[in-house]
Parts: C-alpha cells; sequence; structure tokens
C-alpha cells in the first residue's frame, strides 16, 4: 500500500491487487484470540470436578476423560485452599474436545464414574459462560 500511494504513477494504467494480512499482529495477542475461539468452540474446556481426597482419585479421573477422548491439557488440584469439606477435593481440568457436544458426552461419562463436574469454561454447557 505505501508503495501505491508514494509512486501511484508507476501503478497507473494497471491492474494492482495489495493483500493485506495481519502479519504484524502481537503473537500473545494471536494466541489468545484463538484460544478464546477454541473455548468459545467447545473444544478447550474447564471443567471443575468434586472428587473424594483419596489416593488413584486423580488417576480414575483421567482415566474416564481419556476414555471418552478427552485429552487433558492442565490440572488444579485445590484440597488445601478451597472452600470445599474435608476428605473432598475440587479438580479443575483443562480439557481438549471435539466440540460442545464431545463436552457433554464427557461430563456424562464422569457423572456415569461417580464423578460431579460442571463446565467452567463454554457458553452453552450447563449454563457457563
Amino acid at each position: 500500500m505505501a508503495a501505491l500511494f508514494a509512486h501511484p504513477e508507476r501503478f497507473q494504467g494497471r491492474k494492482v491487487a495489495s493483500i493485506i494480512c495481519g502479519g504484524n499482529i502481537d503473537v500473545r495477542l494471536l494466541s489468545g484470540v484463538l484460544a478464546r475461539g477454541l473455548i468459545r468452540d467447545g473444544r478447550v474446556v474447564r471443567l471443575r470436578i468434586e472428587i473424594i481426597d483419596q489416593p488413584r482419585q486423580l488417576a480414575k479421573l483421567s482415566e474416564v476423560i481419556g476414555a471418552a477422548g478427552g485429552n487433558i491439557i492442565e490440572v488444579y488440584h485445590q484440597r488445601l485452599f478451597a472452600d470445599v469439606p474435608a476428605k473432598r477435593a475440587d479438580v479443575d481440568v483443562v480439557v481438549e474436545t471435539r466440540n460442545i457436544e464431545h463436552v457433554q458426552e464427557i461430563i456424562s461419562a464422569l457423572a456415569n464414574a461417580g464423578f460431579q463436574s460442571r463446565a467452567l469454561s463454554t457458553r452453552s454447557v450447563d449454563g457457563g459462560i
């Protein structure tokens, strides 16, 4: 565009196309935009899951999510500083999924395995954002 404006005579009478792209977009901004899109599409979800604070509970939880086709990205295990009863814990799990319907399948699989859970980060599952 700068060349077109600086030297219009060089392009006079010619068909000219200019490609405009976001090549100068900040990488962190782009990353944030992409992440928000994945969350809106239900392809990444944060689930809050209530577990009994006993050995193997995190392993069982992981097995259920994996068997349902979810890929765990992050785990936040809150047992000391969260407002939960003794011998209970809240686990926030960030999971890659196929879509919002897949999120519901994972929540159902967790319920069938005895884990209460709810989506914290999707707009269309369980009244989330």
